[in-house]
């Protein structure tokens, strides 16, 4: 099976990215492109896009771009820059690159921009892999 279609099996299982609407664009080792069409119920009370929705965007860009082969990979941990709000109706897209791999650690940079290319946030992602096969 190749990475493209495990990644399409684990997205498949992904409830949560599927619950937010999330479309994959792109999926190639070290790469993946991810975007959303913000809801009215993904605001807070500023009517701003809530950063929790943002940062679940950029991170499932990093969960496809650092599985690149069958060994299951999560996230060691990630951090995120919010750079511009957004609104209701807006579409974000994330872009997720590997910077790099080394043994079972990757590091991964996902850009966050709205529809005019504008930078909405900046994630930074650490992998593992672990010994489970998908």
């Amino acid at each position: 099976m190749t990475d493209a279609a495990l990644n399409r099996r684990m997205m498949q299982r992904d409830r949560a990215s599927a619950s937010l609407g999330l479309v994959v664009e792109r999926d190639d080792p070290g790469y993946a492109v991810v975007s959303m069409v913000v809801r009215e119920d993904m605001t807070n009370g500023f009517d701003i896009t809530h950063g929790g929705f943002v940062f679940a965007l950029a991170d499932t860009a990093f969960a496809i771009a650092c599985n690149e082969d069958h060994f299951v990979t999560v996230a060691a941990g990630a951090d995120i820059s919010f750079l511009k709000s957004t609104v209701a109706g807006q579409t974000l897209t994330a872009t997720a690159v590997r910077r790099t791999r080394s043994g079972r650690t990757g590091i991964y940079d996902v850009t966050v921009v709205d529809e005019q290319g504008d930078a909405v946030a900046e994630f930074r992602g650490r992998s593992i892999s672990t010994n489970r096969s998908f």
